[in-house]
Order: C-alpha cells, then structure tokens, then sequence
C-alpha cells in the first residue's frame, strides 16, 4: 500500500493582552515550523488574543471579526506565502448579536478550504462561552484540503465521542483539536494530574475508536483573571499528537511555549483498521436511542 505522510507543526504559545504582539508572534512561530519543511500548521484556540471568557464583558465583542476580514486575509496571505496548510481559530462576528467560536482552514495558496464552527459551548466558572458564542450550525464535517480531509473541531468538543466519529464516518483523515484548557490554582497537585490525564485519554480514545490519528493544540502561560475574583487559569500546555492506537508521537511540555514538527503516516490508518474493525461491527441498527437527551 502507499504510504501518504504529513509533516506537521504545532504551535503551543503564550498569550498577552497585546493582540498585535500575539499575531506577529504567531508569524514567527509559523514561520519557524516552514523553515523545517512542514506542510500542515495548527495553531491554539481563540489564538489571537487572550482567553476572554473568564468574564462576562460586552466591551469583549469588540475584538470579534467578520470571516473573510484582516485575519483571514493576514493569514491567508502567510500560509500562500509558505504554501502550507493552515488552521487557525477565530473569534466570528457573523451579525450583529450572533458570533462564533470559528476554526478556519487555509489551503496553501492562501484561499479559505473551509470553516469549523464550535458546536459544543461550555458554561463553567472560568469559562463562560455561552455569554460569547452561538453555538455552531455547519455540522460535523471534514474540510477538504490538498493533504486530505481534515476533521477540525475545537475545545470543549474533544470531549465528545459523538463528534469525532461523525467526522470518521465522512472520511477525516485527521481529527484536529485547537484548544484553551488549563488549571484553577485551588486545584490539588492529584486533581490536576487527573484533569490532564482525563482530557488526553479522552482524545487519545477517539483516535482508538475511529482508527486515525488525533492533534490537539493548547496554550500555555497564565492569564489573569480580569475581575479579581479568582487566580486566573494556569494553561497546561501539553499539545501532542496521538496515532490511530492512541500512542503518543509528539507531546510539548506543560509550561514553555514550544513549536513541534513531526511527520503523521495518514495511511496507517487503513492498516489499524483492518486489524481493529470498528467501523465493520458497530451496531447501526440499535443506537437510536444516542439521539435521546436521557434514556429513562
């Protein structure tokens, strides 16, 4: 069999206020990963600008943008430019009163392969998405580039095995997961660990359960809390790349910013699903209920 590889690189970055320095540190950073050949660029959540939904702030809609607007076209322009293929995330005005946690896809001459808006938005201390974003409304599918299919997802919805089959099932070569998730400073040395350990067993068995290979991008550094009523969230770092049995290829550290570059065999996949066939035993005809809220 053919063997189809991806070069890859993952920008693991800490964040200031200062949203111009942001970007051209992300330039740098993206630019740094071409340097040593890489044909697919993955960038954290929310990569612009701090994470803002600590508060609730109606002065923070002001940062949102339209899709195409000057980061698509700055970006656009970078990944023509490198020719590689770009996925960035941003903060979408769609209208006024609607805006979106969107991923966007650039293929290598620049243009928009396509958009991945959030569908799951959490509500927790620390996390108040819901007073900032609509939740998504294109769906569970892949982006097509020039390197293959791309199942982009964001954040919270890594933690939903729903999602990620959805986007095996339409063919996705990759699940890509750009993402802002870090640590409460009252948690425990033991409840942290079982935090991190939680969020990359989850992905990693979505990569298990689907038979392909898993990139899962997160910032690093704190960020302070604008209100002062809590210590602000510790980023845990720890971007990796996870094969199609779940076994670690790359994985940053939980504190430095970091670009990674490695190569990703896309083809494998078709090896681990002949001798794992999931996709042959899964029961379609008794799963209606996964359609229900609750099963009473």
């Amino acid at each position: 069999m053919n063997s189809k590889v991806i070069k890859i690189g993952i920008v693991q970055q800490a964040n200031t206020v200062d949203i111009e320095a942001n970007i051209c540190k992300l330039e740098k950073n993206i630019k740094d990963c071409a340097a040593n050949g890489v044909q697919l660029v993955v960038l954290q959540e929310l990569h612009n600008s701090t994470y803002f939904c600590q508060t609730e702030d109606v002065d923070v809609f002001d940062l949102a943008e339209s899709i195409p607007g000057s980061s698509t076209r700055r970006f656009g322009a970078l990944a023509k430019a490198l020719s590689i293929v770009l996925v960035t995330s941003l903060f979408e005005k769609r209208a006024p009163g609607i805006y979106h946690n969107t991923a966007v896809v650039f293929e290598k001459d620049g243009s928009i392969a396509g958009k991945y808006r959030k569908m799951h938005i959490p509500d927790d201390p620390a996390y108040y998405e819901k007073f900032y974003f609509t939740p998504g409304d294109l769906g569970f599918k892949p982006i097509e580039t020039s390197l293959g299919k791309l199942g982009v997802l964001v954040c919270w919805d890594q933690w939903y095995p729903e999602a990620a089959r959805l986007m095996a099932l339409q063919g996705a070569d990759l699940l890509i997961y750009p993402t802002a998730i870090g640590w409460e400073s009252t948690d425990s040395a033991d409840e942290k660990k079982r935090q991190l350990d939680a969020w990359m067993i989850s992905q990693r068995g979505h990569a298990v359960a689907n038979g392909i290979p898993v990139v899962s991008v997160n910032r690093t550094g704190h960020e302070s809390d604008p209100s002062g009523q809590t210590n602000g969230i510790q980023f845990w770092g720890n971007s990796f790349v996870a094969g199609p049995q779940g076994e670690i290829l790359q994985q940053s550290s939980s504190d430095q910013e970091e670009n990674q570059v490695l190569e990703v065999s896309i083809s494998h996949s078709e090896d681990v699903r002949r001798i794992w066939p999931f996709f042959r035993d899964r029961r379609i005809d008794a799963y209606k209920k996964i359609l229900k809220r609750f099963v009473d």
